[in-house]
């Protein structure tokens, strides 16, 4: 603990990193069900982080995969398959055959088992922060190319809809959009500038190696294995104005070295733990 306490005096910033759930507490439940979600919100995280896809039929759904092969009982890609034929499938017993015990939290058993519309997790958002917690969202958009555009034109009349596009100019949006696609960033920065992007990196390109991001993005959001490799990157992109996200941070020692360097945020599937560790438990 003592090596926390001197990292976190060592942080440049004066503002508590910002601890983000990845893919809902998917540590503990199944990735992208409202049961993980509930969760991350009853461990405390300050956000939630989801992956949006189109189905066949046009609706937004939360799946990682481009094949709903490894998180359900079901075949084939998300782009192919209807929303109904999507809710015919179970998205959670998968993580109850990983688990040797069974969860010390008390689930809705549906929630743990459907497919997350993006609709009903903008809902589960609107409804915390009505009831006064300060809750955001983090969006990351995956597509194949021939939706090109359309992932976007569909995400951003949802979040108008939930009157999410236009945030107040004097508080932090509640919703940012993510992407490892710079083309995608640059859509949503066209159609919706006040909405703040993340730029999502596996390894950094030798022209961005300076700390700059493509044209549309706001905030870096550099893998743990970037940071690790190359924890001098976080200062060059402090230098350019830029703020880092960075995912997916699990182990203790890459949260120490987070706080260590400064980082605005931690992107990690167990919220409740790094909450704890940076002594917000």
């Amino acid at each position: 603990m003592a090596r926390v306490t001197q990292a976190r005096q060592q942080r440049p910033s004066q503002h508590p990193i910002q601890v983000i759930a990845h893919r809902g507490a998917s540590d503990d439940a199944p990735e992208h069900t409202l049961a993980a979600y509930r969760k991350a919100i009853e461990d405390g995280a300050d956000a939630l982080e989801c992956d949006v896809r189109l189905t066949a039929d046009g609706h937004l759904v939360c799946v990682h995969d481009r094949r709903v092969n490894r998180t359900s009982n079901g075949r084939g890609a998300v782009s192919a398959l209807e929303l109904n034929e999507l809710a015919a499938l179970d998205f959670g017993s998968w993580k109850d055959r990983e688990e040797a015990e069974a969860p010390d939290w008390d689930p809705v058993p549906g929630e743990l088992t459907s497919v997350l519309t993006l609709e009903r997790l903008l809902e589960l958002l609107v409804e915390t922060r009505a009831a006064g917690r300060p809750l955001q969202l983090a969006i990351e958009t995956k597509h194949p190319t021939r939706w090109a555009g359309q992932v976007e034109e569909r995400l951003l009349h949802l979040l108008k809809r939930f009157e999410l596009d236009a945030p107040p100019s004097d508080a932090p949006s509640p919703v940012r959009i993510m992407s490892f696609s710079a083309r995608s960033l640059h859509r949503i920065q066209d159609a919706a500038p006040q909405l703040p992007t993340v730029y999502l990196m596996q390894f950094v390109s030798p022209r961005l190696r300076d700390g700059r991001l493509p044209a549309g993005a706001r905030i870096a959001g550099p893998g743990m294995r970037i940071v690790r490799s190359h924890p001098g990157y976080i200062d060059r992109l402090h230098r350019a104005g830029h703020r880092a996200h960075v995912w997916t941070v699990n182990e203790p020692e890459d949260v120490e070295l987070c706080i260590r360097l400064g980082v605005e945020a931690i992107i990690t599937n167990r919220p409740k733990q790094v909450l704890a560790q940076l002594g917000r438990a």
